[in-house]
């Protein structure tokens, strides 16, 4: 039976100030009672669902006691692991990691690399990039590292020039050539599928293309490469944490056969294992 506690953004909002107060006031806390089950926060398609996986067909019979929380979006499963309210993550790249700890001061660090998400293009109005008109709206992710990677998805397949070097963080502003004219709508990430409608084509994390029941190997106008990909998704913890031994069974848990095979034939390469 699947154990998942689904929140949304909405209400950890609303709770973050007592997440924190809690985390602070307790004895114990997620990260340092090893006695207890652990916590992961991840994002619901596809890290919830592996992890669900691990759940119900591995963690009982390697000894760990894991609970699943969803989070919807890119921010909490971070301040959360940072203030002890969960154990672990799985949700986020290695390049977004490091932009979110410079930027807000946090001690979280990789302990595994498990899948890549491929980011795609995706269209309701044109089944090829090139077939894109002059003055095309493209929406993408507006977080540092996710509108770096969009830029360099649309760089690689011909249909704009990037300044050299400037790599993830790439803004609009960094375009030198940009022969179609295209225009840019920054949004949330986790929006980019629902402005389909509303815009020529989408830049949409492979996560949130899943969810929206896009394809990304077959949907996709062009979609990210596997090899060389720095952006594979990663387990992480507070700095310190790596030793736990619950967090080693996961690690290990994640990169095992079984998980490898789930990844593949569940999301049909879609999500790809990156062990």
């Amino acid at each position: 039976m699947r154990n998942t506690a689904k929140i949304t953004t909405a209400v950890l909002a609303a709770g973050a100030l007592t997440l924190g107060i809690t985390a602070c006031g307790a004895d114990k806390d997620s990260a340092s009672d090893t006695s207890g089950p652990l916590i992961v926060a991840a994002s619901p398609v596809p890290h919830a669902e592996i992890l669900t996986f691990v759940k119900d067909n591995l963690a009982e019979k390697a000894g760990l006691d894991l609970e699943v929380k969803e989070f919807t979006d890119y921010v909490t499963p971070n301040t959360a692991t940072e203030d002890g309210s969960v154990g672990a993550n799985f949700f986020q790249t290695q390049p977004y990691l490091d932009d979110f700890n410079k930027k807000n001061g946090t001690h979280i660090v990789s302990v595994v690399d498990v899948h890549l998400e491929p980011l795609g293009l995706y269209s309701n109005k044109v089944d090829k990039a090139d077939a894109l008109k002059n003055g095309a709206t493209i929406a993408i992710p507006n977080d540092t590292v996710n509108e770096g990677r969009s830029l360099q998805l649309l760089a690689a397949n011909g249909l704009l020039t990037l300044k050299d070097g400037v790599g993830t963080a790439a803004t609009p502003q960094d375009i030198t050539k940009n022969p179609k004219n295209l225009k840019f709508k920054e949004l949330e990430a986790a929006q980019t599928p629902r402005s389909l409608e509303d815009v020529d084509a989408a830049v949409v994390n492979g996560n949130y293309a899943i969810e929206a029941d896009l394809k990304p190997a077959d949907d996709a106008l062009v979609l990210e490469k596997a090899e060389g990909n720095p952006n594979n998704n990663l387990l992480a913890v507070k700095e310190g944490q790596e030793d736990d031994p619950r967090v080693k069974k996961l690690a290990e848990l994640l990169t095992s056969p079984e998980v490898k095979k789930f990844i593949e034939d569940k999301y049909a390469g879609s999500v790809l294992a990156s062990f």
